[in-house]
């Protein structure tokens, strides 16, 4: 992780630590625009509308120096940014998917994967029975 200000040894489980690198509307939105391909800064501005050219360029460096993101800066006229995830942020996305899948399927009305069955559901288990 990187220098900007977290709080080492503060953290009372792995969640709040996790939400201290992913906090924030945008973050996680990053993470996601960036799984899809490399993106330059503006092509991640118009991936995300609404957020503001300072909210990611602030983002962007705090996920750098947590070692989520990737800058390559191109020697060339003119210069060319792009922005990847690093394995550690790919990592990060693949431990975020759940939480994806339950957001589809408790907040946008989707339903589970067919044939899962959720500890919640008020369905019988036996076709027919009460």
């Amino acid at each position: 992780m990187g220098t900007t200000g977290r709080r080492p040894g503060a953290y009372v489980c792995g969640i709040d630590a996790a939400m201290d690198v992913i906090g924030g509307k945008w973050k996680v939105l990053i993470l996601w625009a960036l799984n899809e391909r490399p993106c330059r800064f503006g092509e991640l501005r118009r991936e995300l509308p609404g957020i503001t050219e300072k909210v990611l360029a602030s983002h962007l460096r705090e996920m750098e120096a947590d070692g989520l993101v990737h800058r390559e800066a191109y020697v060339e006229v003119p210069p060319r940014v792009e922005y990847s995830l690093t394995p550690r942020g790919v990592c990060l996305n693949e431990a975020l998917k759940p939480l994806g899948a339950w957001g589809r399927a408790n907040v946008l009305g989707g339903s589970p994967a067919a044939g899962e069955m959720r500890e919640d559901d008020d369905v019988p288990l036996v076709p027919g029975a009460a």
